[in-house]
């Protein structure tokens, strides 16, 4: 019972919260009252600085963005603190953090690695049809058509 009331009470706050945030926007930055921000666990102070610090100059943040930047990190935030409750240990120790950050650590290296296997994979692709292109080449006997990149026998 308890569940769902929270969950109508939070879909309501969510409708409207998307029905402020649907309203014209007037050129410049948009706003953000201390009421609203109440709601987020982290300052959106911060957040908009470090956006803006990665962002081109002449970029402007959207107020929902900035909102759903705030509830992302909360919810990473909570992950992480998860996964480091798991430690069989009271004390929580920079090694617990460090296991629980190490897979969101690991994204830039899993992404370079896909490139890396990206580039492998056209590269033999490249090789397959270098070697197709000679076969068909050196090979070809009076009853074999070459047609675009593969071999018919005709009737």
């Amino acid at each position: 019972m308890m569940a769902k009331k929270k969950k109508e009470d939070v879909a309501e706050e969510v409708s409207r919260v998307e029905e402020e945030v649907e309203a014209p926007v007037e050129a410049g930055e948009e706003e953000i009252s201390d009421e609203e921000a109440a709601k987020f666990v982290f300052a959106m102070s911060p957040i908009v600085r470090v956006i803006k610090e990665e962002l081109d100059k002449d970029k402007i943040v959207r107020r929902r963005v900035k909102e759903e930047m705030n509830l992302w990190l909360e919810k990473l935030c909570r992950k992480v603190a998860k996964k480091m409750n798991q430690s069989e240990y009271t004390v929580v120790e920079l090694d617990d953090f460090k296991t629980a950050i190490e897979p969101y650590e690991l994204i830039d290296d899993v992404e370079g690695e896909r490139h890396r296997i990206v580039a492998t994979l056209e590269k033999v692709k490249q090789d397959c049809d270098s070697l197709i292109r000679d076969v068909n080449r050196k090979f070809i006997t009076p009853e074999t058509v070459v047609v675009g990149k593969s071999e018919e026998k005709p009737v």
